[in-house]
């Protein structure tokens, strides 16, 4: 297998039909701040297919996922809800609204919480293998495993290729983010890569060193398992805690407060709680030469990373080994972060040579940037060759998802708007239409049956 044939790959999530403001984030400064606003669903989407675009143009490999069927009706019902859709969604919008808003939630759209996965280059077998997170923390994402393990399975289909290992048991105690907490450093993508897990708690130690704001919502031995699952050794394998401080300042996962790629670990001052330790653990495991990249709190505080999305950035590989920063346009709002961008992280001895401003407000509003918005799965090229249906794009499935979406989506969307049945409606009209245009087959409950 050639190095070279080996690339990473930014599935993104699209941004979903009912993308809403209802602040149902717990720990999430920018969901629970804009609770409540109009949101524009198709301004939403097409802000995501315009930031795949143009990684699409600049060379970079680039896939798309489906969003998840809201409103989840089956969940109503299973909560007692009963009669037509109709009538279940205007009881619950009289008798548990906060519920209606979680069954309609859009979260789905960061697929960054979609799931871990390991390359083959790294797996035991030598498939890639794929792990759903339960993602239990939440009422609204907990609905999302199911039909992301539908998903995942679809279009990473040959057993060949690809294994898939079940969801984590959905308990507190195995408490599993996906990929927001995980971060593969290496050398080439096609070498041999340790993974970083990061947890904000463990389990069973009795409390100690946990957050005391906002909870931790992935565990030290959620990520055991996984690991476990994709058959990672201990040489392979470094866990490091998330600083608890950095949790109750709003960094509800590690990718608000780190980034990395290839051997660049980009990182602020309060990410982890033992950080001379974890850097040297990475050190003493990776085959390449670690280059970390750490921004102090002297330059950029918690409230502007927090607020700028800094560390929830894209950061891409380019063929002549320099790397490319994709930030959220925020990061320009914010004075200090802007300064450190230009006169420290792109003036560095690190190979991040340029930034790129992306416009994602939409989702930011909700707490979520373009790291957010992306699952990276590193594939050989006769991996990409065994993907099933129409997923990585390109000019004509960019076309044809843009005019998808201006056909589908609504371009406002208020919260007393979830409980209109004719939303529901034009849900089920446009996946249908969706899983037919990626050539996924029934990954829907409403497909199934």
């Amino acid at each position: 297998m050639s190095l070279n044939s080996i690339r990473e790959v930014n599935f993104d999530g699209l941004v979903g039909l009912t993308h809403n403001y209802s602040g149902l984030a717990h720990g999430n400064v920018a969901s629970m701040s804009h609770g409540g606003l109009v949101s524009n669903p198709k301004e939403g989407a097409l802000q995501g297919l315009a930031k795949m675009k143009s990684l699409m143009d600049a060379g970079y490999a680039q896939g798309v996922l489906p969003p998840q069927q809201r409103p989840d009706l089956g969940a109503l019902r299973d909560l007692g809800f009963t009669g037509s859709d109709r009538e279940m969604l205007a009881r619950a919008a009289k008798q548990a609204p906060q519920l209606l808003r979680a069954v309609c939630s859009a979260s789905s759209m960061w697929t960054a919480n979609a799931g871990t996965i390991t390359p083959s280059v790294d797996a035991p077998d030598g498939r890639v293998h794929f792990t759903p997170a339960n993602l239990q923390s939440s009422f609204h994402r907990y609905l999302e495993p199911k039909t992301t393990g539908r998903v995942l399975q679809a279009i990473f289909r040959d057993e060949q290729h690809f294994a898939h290992h079940p969801v984590l048991p959905a308990t507190p105690a195995f408490s599993d983010e996906g990929a927001a907490n995980h971060t593969r450093l290496c050398g080439e993508y096609g070498e041999p890569g340790v993974h970083l897990f990061v947890y904000g708690r463990q389990a069973f130690s009795g409390g100690r060193n946990e957050p005391k704001r906002y909870p931790a919502r992935q565990t030290l031995e959620a990520s055991q398992a996984v690991a476990r699952q994709h058959g990672l050794s201990d040489a392979q394998t470094v866990f490091a805690q998330q600083h608890p401080e950095a949790i109750d300042a709003g960094v509800f996962h590690n990718d608000v407060i780190a980034v990395g790629n290839g051997p660049v670990l980009l990182y602020h001052e309060m990410a982890f709680l033992d950080e001379e330790r974890t850097l040297d653990e990475l050190r003493a495991k990776m085959s390449t030469p670690l280059i970390p990249v750490r921004v102090p709190v002297a330059a950029v505080s918690m409230e502007d990373a927090v607020a700028s999305y800094l560390f929830n950035s894209q950061l891409l590989s380019n063929p002549d080994g320099t790397m490319t920063l994709v930030v959220p346009s925020e990061c320009q709002e914010r004075e200090a972060v802007w300064n450190t961008i230009q006169n420290f992280i792109l003036a560095g001895n690190n190979p991040i040579g340029e930034v790129i401003v992306k416009d994602v407000k939409q989702s930011m509003r909700n707490g979520g940037g373009p790291a957010c918005l992306r699952l990276r799965v590193v594939l050989s090229e006769a991996e990409r060759a065994a993907l099933t249906g129409r997923v990585l794009l390109n000019e004509a499935l960019y076309s044809d998802l843009t005019a998808w979406v201006n056909r589908h989506y609504r371009d406002r969307l208020a919260t007393d708007d979830l409980a209109d049945p004719q939303l529901a409606t034009e849900v089920l009209t446009a996946l249908d239409e969706l899983t037919q245009l990626l050539n996924i087959g029934s990954v829907y409950p409403f497909q199934q049956g």
